[in-house]
Order: structure tokens, then C-alpha cells, then sequence
């Protein structure tokens, strides 16, 4: 799991944690960041298997400031975890990306730098940036966006009945289900929407009367507030800037970043300011990842 490396010439100590997504994705990437971390610090190199051995060389860090060597879901498994430590505001947190492109768009998104050698001085010689995080009533975590977008339609023919034996079987299933309990509200007039209550800061943006396309909450980074914006049905967008988002409707699913949540019938998401620090490039570099975003 771990392998050492000589001291640099720095005094910062690091861990360094090399996800195996990465290590088997792009070897020549994890070699080079290695190379760089170990020549400017201290480096204490660690390379788990399994989730398991990730969150213990976590938790083990001791003084060691953790650098994360991974794709958009490397980064995430790390502030979970340090999240569910309490200890995100303790310290702050490295990622040297290393993936394919479509698992680093959150970490582009947050400005850190595309290559292994930038990422790995960044490490180094950044500076840290407080960050909001968004965190759900289960202890979720969502770095920048949230998104809950409209279930997709049924498959063509998933409504067709059945014949013979089955029909028959179909039309008693069904009598006996409306006797038992009561009749599912109608299903949304308008296709690929669902209807969700949502509430920003206790103020009403949607009623369940009113079909939902999307909903996307999305972190400004700092300042402790996230845009909200609720497309309706029928193309209209309502907007807000709010600490707390609750959504309430029949089983919904969301993704959060890069991750698939649910389904669950309620669920709140709280901006907490600064919550986390991340090493990103320096004053001089800040104007290079500007076009950084969402």
C-alpha cells in the first residue's frame, strides 16, 4: 500500500495518495507528479487497492498535508472523507488530475492545473483557496453543481398490454392494487418533466402543480450562497441565490458533480461557507485559469 520515497529538499511533508484508477489509466502522468513531489518535499507515497486502504491512509496522515493523485472521483472520495472527519477546515487539499478528460471536468472546473508537472508544483508552491461546499441532510457532499434533471421517458412499447393469460393476470394485479391503496397521482402532462416542491432559504420557487424540467444548484465558490435556477415545463427559468435548498416530490434522483444520488423523496442542501481549501496556482498564475468555471 505504501512506498517510500527519499526526502526532497523542501520542508513541507506530504501524503501523496495514488488512486489505481490512475496508476492504471496513465502510469507516465502518476510517474511524473511522483518525480516532482518527491524532488520539492517530503513525500510519503501511498497506493491503495480498494476504497478501504484509500480512507485509511487518509486518516492516518498525521501531520502530512494529502495530496490526491486521481480523476473528479478521487477528489470527491477525499472530501467525503475528511468531511465525515471533520477535519476539512483543518488543512487543505492537493489534486494532481490524472484520468480521462470526462472524470477531470470537475477539477478543471475548480481551476486546478491540466498537467501533471503544473498540478504537482501547484501542490507545492500554491496557494490555498477556501471554498463553499454544499452538503446534503445524509452528509453528502457536492463540490460545485447539483443537478436534478427530469427522468427520462419510457422505453416505446413499455406500456403495451399484455395478451391471453397475462392480460388476465395484469387486470386482477391492478384491481386488487386499487383496492389496497390509494390511486397514484396523474403522471405529468408534459413529457420529460416530474413535479418537485422546491424551496430556497424557505421561500417557495415550485409547487407541485408546476412540471419541473431541471433543477441545478451550483456553488459561487465563496460568499456562502448558490445560484439556483428551476426550468419549468414550459421553458420558463426561475432564479435565486440562497444558503439552503429543499426539494420535496415523489422518488427523485440528482446528481451531485459527477455522482448519481437517490432516489429519495426529500432532501436539503446547505452551503457551507469555506468549508474546504484547496491548493490552486498562485496570484501569478490566477489570470492562466480564469476561464475556470462552471
Amino acid at each position: 500500500m505504501s512506498a517510500a520515497e527519499p526526502p526532497g529538499d523542501g520542508d513541507d511533508q506530504l501524503l501523496v495518495v495514488i488512486d489505481p484508477v490512475a496508476r492504471r489509466t496513465d502510469g507516465e502522468s502518476v510517474r511524473i507528479a511522483k518525480d516532482v513531489l518527491s524532488a520539492g518535499a517530503h513525500a510519503k507515497i501511498c497506493l491503495p487497492d480498494t476504497p478501504e486502504e484509500f480512507a485509511r491512509a487518509l486518516s492516518r496522515r498525521g501531520a502530512r498535508r494529502p495530496v490526491v493523485v486521481g480523476d473528479d472521483h478521487a477528489l470527491l472520495r477525499a472530501v467525503a472523507l475528511l468531511h465525515r472527519e471533520r477535519e476539512l477546515a483543518a488543512g487543505a487539499l492537493s489534486l494532481v488530475p490524472v484520468g480521462a478528460a470526462h472524470a477531470l471536468e470537475v477539477a478543471h472546473a475548480l481551476g486546478v492545473p491540466r498537467g501533471a508537472v503544473a498540478a504537482a508544483r501547484t501542490a507545492l508552491d500554491g496557494a490555498v483557496r477556501r471554498r463553499d461546499l454544499l452538503v446534503d441532510d445524509s452528509d453528502g457532499v457536492v463540490l460545485g453543481r447539483l443537478r436534478i434533471p427530469a427522468p427520462p421517458p419510457p422505453p416505446p412499447g413499455s406500456g403495451t398490454p399484455h395478451a391471453g393469460v397475462t392480460a388476465v393476470w395484469d387486470t386482477c394485479r391492478s384491481l386488487v392494487t386499487s383496492l389496497v391503496r390509494p390511486a397514484p397521482v396523474a403522471a405529468s402532462t408534459h413529457p420529460g418533466t416530474h413535479r418537485l416542491r422546491i424551496e430556497a432559504d424557505g421561500v417557495l420557487l415550485n409547487d407541485l402543480d408546476t412540471p419541473v424540467r431541471d433543477l441545478s444548484v451550483t456553488s459561487q465558490g465563496g460568499g456562502g450562497l448558490a445560484d439556483v435556477v428551476v426550468r419549468t415545463g414550459s421553458g420558463e427559468d426561475v432564479t435565486a441565490e440562497a444558503q439552503a435548498v429543499t426539494v420535496s416530490g415523489a422518488d427523485f434522483r440528482y446528481r451531485a458533480d459527477i455522482q448519481t444520488g437517490g432516489p429519495v423523496r426529500t432532501r436539503t442542501w446547505t452551503v457551507r461557507a469555506g468549508a474546504w481549501g484547496l491548493m490552486l496556482p498562485g496570484p501569478a498564475s490566477v489570470d492562466a485559469a480564469a476561464g475556470a468555471g462552471w
